[in-house]
């Protein structure tokens, strides 16, 4: 099998008159070993339905499709959609058969779009969506067991980073909801076409079960985004919208074991459920008449 190198981007680029853009996030990679290296880290198996985001000219397509049983590649791009069956044919023909490609938005993507029960994500991911895509997936498809996604270096460091690091916020909290997340390894940027102007990193994510809660997914991620809007207030403040009043958040808070002074930089995804819980369950309680 031959992978893409630069010369190969560039010739298939030309023949499409494609011009990457940074609306839809392209930078293609050129380097054999860099793919190479995901799928070594990304740990597939020849049982894995691998789900690829953005494959774009397929050179890390190229690298996944003989270590797995099948690889979904979800792509935007029609161009992009329909050259890539072609250029597995050409290069990899012995298992061009495992490769099925989904025109389609990421961010829409479910169950009844794919062929199969994705196991793993393995992807380049866009930088201009790549939270989003990562949760959504998560999200949607349940089946997914780990992942490991190359994001922007910064990116990397916000989805893996742990309570009362600098940049711990709403994708780290929420990305800890579904999964184990930690950083897998950094990437420069001359292994892509063009070169991007920041440095990627590889991010692994190992599939859990959600904090034990009686309050729903939904009801734990407002009030991680409502802690997280004035990161510099107390949650007491923070919360007093999204609770109802100070004096209701400061319930929730304690009834939590969350001190109301602290900030949400300090909080894991656990603290995060039970104070959604407390609210839920005050809620839900009859109204008292005087």
């Amino acid at each position: 099998m031959s992978l893409l190198g630069p010369v190969e981007v560039r010739v298939l680029a030309e023949k499409l008159n494609l011009r990457p853009t940074k609306k839809l996030g392209q930078n293609f990679v050129i380097d054999g070993g860099t793919v190479r290296r995901i799928v070594r880290v990304a740990e597939v198996a020849p049982q894995d339905v691998a789900i690829e985001i953005g494959p774009g000219l397929g050179s890390l397509t190229l690298a996944l499709l003989p270590e797995v049983a099948q690889v979904v590649a979800v792509e935007i791009d029609p161009v992009l959609a329909g050259q890539l069956p072609l250029t597995v044919a050409q290069r990899a023909p012995e298992v061009a058969d495992r490769l099925t490609v989904v025109h389609a938005d990421a961010l829409k993507v479910g169950p009844a779009d794919l062929p199969a029960e994705p196991t793993v994500l393995v992807a380049n991911l866009p930088y201009n969506v790549s939270v989003p895509v990562v949760l959504h997936l998560l999200r949607v498809l349940p089946s997914l067991r780990r992942g490991l996604v190359m994001v922007q270096a910064e990116v990397a460091d916000r989805l893996a980073a742990a309570p009362g690091s600098r940049v711990y916020g709403v994708p780290s909290v929420k990305a800890a909801w579904y999964a184990d997340v930690r950083r897998a390894g950094p990437v420069g940027r001359n292994v892509f076409w063009p070169a991007p102007n920041v440095d990627s990193g590889l991010v692994s994510l190992v599939r859990r079960e959600p904090p034990a809660t009686t309050a729903t997914r939904e009801e734990v991620f407002a009030a991680i985004d409502a802690a997280f809007a004035q990161r510099r207030k107390t949650l007491r403040a923070a919360l007093a919208s999204w609770a109802g009043t100070p004096a209701a958040a400061e319930e929730a808070l304690v009834g939590a074991g969350v001190d109301p002074s602290a900030r949400g930089e300090q909080l894991r995804v656990e603290d995060f459920a039970r104070i959604a819980e407390q609210r839920a369950a005050r809620s839900s309680r009859p109204a008292t008449t005087p």
